[in-house]
This record gives structure tokens, C-alpha cells and sequence, in this order.
């Protein structure tokens, strides 16, 4: 359906939709420690926060995804239907309690084991 908003804590699913979009896995300047990743960003083409946001690998990205308990809320499409680059983390907990909410039973979600 247009304009779905899904909830995901699938590696996989996370890049699959990231990339389709030319989205590259990123984190905010300056709000990192020694060598720890800080504000998870993902990168898009012509949305570029060159003095803001600086790449990372996707497995720097996934290990600090995961270490904070996030899940991935987001849309394929718009409600006319087109390519959508809507997304935002949310906390697993969070996650839960939306699916439980507005559908009255949990949602079938994948996390993924593999690291």
C-alpha cells in the first residue's frame, strides 16, 4: 500500500532500501567519541550534509544500530505512490509498543543475528 510506514530491524532490508536510493551509511560530525561511531545519518544524493555528516562502513553502522537498540521506520513509497526516502530511528521498545498499538497484535519483524 502507498504511503505504508514499515518497522525493521533486518540488516539487510536496512541496506537494500538505503542503497536503492543511493543512501550511503553515515554519523554527524563531532558527536562520536575516540574511534566510536556518534548520530547514525543515512547519506542520500543531492541531500548531502558535506560539513555535517561523514560516511562510515555499513558494519560500523549496524554495530552501533544495534548496540542502541534501534529499529528502522520507514516507507517504500509515498501516498501518490512515488520512491520515498522517509525514514527514522526509533528505539526497539518503541518499535514494539507501535506495532502492538496500531495493529492490536505484533508485527512478524526479522532481526538479524549476523554480525
Amino acid at each position: 500500500m502507498a504511503g505504508e510506514t514499515k518497522i525493521t530491524t533486518d540488516h539487510d532490508e536496512i541496506r537494500r532500501w538505503a542503497e536503492a536510493r543511493g543512501g550511503k551509511p553515515a554519523t554527524v560530525k563531532g558527536t562520536g567519541g575516540n574511534e566510536e561511531v556518534g548520530v547514525l545519518r543515512i547519506d542520500f544524493p543531492g541531500y548531502r550534509g558535506e560539513d555535517t555528516l561523514e560516511e562510515i562502513s555499513w558494519d560500523e553502522f549496524f554495530a552501533k544500530f544495534d548496540e542502541k537498540n534501534l529499529a528502522f521506520l520507514y516507507q517504500d513509497t509515498t501516498a501518490s505512490g512515488a520512491e520515498s526516502r522517509f525514514f527514522k530511528f526509533v528505539s526497539r521498545e518503541n518499535a514494539e509498543q507501535k506495532t502492538h498499538s496500531s495493529h492490536g497484535e505484533s508485527r512478524d519483524k526479522k532481526e538479524s543475528k549476523a554480525q
